[in-house]
């Protein structure tokens, strides 16, 4: 798939069918090699889950992980100006600063996990509309956006991992699953509370209600209430299920980019794992909806893909054990 292949939103539909599969013929000699490891059945647990799906989806049976890939996107948002973060919107620019300097949580979780950063910064000086008087970005725009997501998988990744950094961007992801699936899904994000958090939650419902027409479209409820650096993370998500990368999801904020796709295609996030369940109240919800079950569980809520890198460190211990324990009949161990 080229960028040439996402050039509008009947595109971005068309890549949402006939979605490749996972190797059955890998899964199947994984699950044979686990059963012949040096251990009891079933004794490393999800590990051994975890492995089986890597290798089912990289279709190798002894596979490893040796070129994981974080992405950071970065957008702004009108309704910013709404007061429905405890940061001005100038910190996203900023924050983006800190991240190519390398001096942000992500930047020591990629190093300490030896996972490679990208950040992408998209239209910064430009935010996209107050989603209460129209849609946050038009068909152009959400396009682009998608594009730029898709465009910034590197086809030699072995595990994408998906962050993101937007002052106002709780807001619009609590929108988004709030289309979606219906009900309140606004929590504290940044830490507003009292009145500025039932400010937050009033806007969002208003939001949605003027978007009422369109609930029914993914798609649309995405380029209605979405941002910029949520519809990139949406492709990077749906261009790696393309190339077989497997992806690790980060917190609400990435879930609900990922959460579009599922409902515009059921089966569409069967590549990705949740890496961790934040701290956002919504986010547990949300993944119970799209049935994942974090991997960690720390009380993170800052976004940036750390949840998710964090996660990394989980999978590449599933692969050790997998690719690199004896079987019994190599170890010489009774019992296999």
């Amino acid at each position: 798939m080229t960028t040439a292949e996402v050039q509008s939103i009947a595109d971005i539909r068309a890549r949402l069918t006939d979605l490749p599969q996972p190797d059955g013929s890998a899964i199947a000699a994984a699950r044979a090699r686990n059963g012949m490891l040096t251990k009891p059945p079933g004794a490393l647990g999800r590990l051994e889950d975890l492995a089986i799906w890597y290798a089912g989806w990289r279709g190798d049976a002894r596979p490893d992980c040796t070129t994981p890939l974080a992405l950071v996107f970065a957008g702004n948002h009108g309704i910013a100006a709404r007061g429905v973060s405890a940061f001005p919107p100038e910190v996203t620019a900023q924050m983006v600063a800190n991240f190519q300097a390398g001096g942000a949580a992500i930047n020591q979780l990629c190093r300490a996990m030896g996972a490679r950063i990208a950040v992408h910064a998209l239209d910064l000086d430009t935010p996209t509309a107050d989603f209460t008087a129209g849609p946050a970005m038009d068909e152009a725009g959400l396009v682009r956006a998608v594009r730029a997501g898709w465009d910034a998988v590197d086809t030699d990744a072995d595990c994408l991992i998906a962050g993101e950094m937007g002052i106002g961007n709780t807001a619009s992801a609590a929108a988004i699953a709030g289309a979606l699936y219906g009900g309140d899904w606004v929590g504290p994000g940044t830490g507003v509370a009292g009145d500025a958090l039932e400010a937050k939650r009033r806007l969002v419902a208003e939001g949605i209600a003027a978007h009422r027409a369109v609930l029914s479209d993914p798609i649309e409820v995405l380029r209605c209430l979405g941002g910029r650096e949520i519809a990139a993370m949406a492709g990077a998500i749906l261009r790696a299920r393309h190339l077989r990368i497997p992806v690790i999801l980060d917190g609400f904020i990435c879930t609900a980019a990922a959460a579009v796709l599922e409902v515009a295609a059921p089966g569409a996030l069967d590549h990705c794992v949740a890496g961790h369940g934040s701290a956002e109240t919504a986010h547990a919800r949300l993944l119970d909806r799209l049935d994942k079950a974090p991997l960690l569980s720390l009380g993170l809520r800052l976004g940036e893909g750390t949840g998710g890198v964090l996660a990394l460190g989980v999978l590449k211990g599933a692969l050790a054990c997998h690719s690199g324990m004896a079987t019994f009949d190599e170890a010489g161990v009774a019992g296999g």
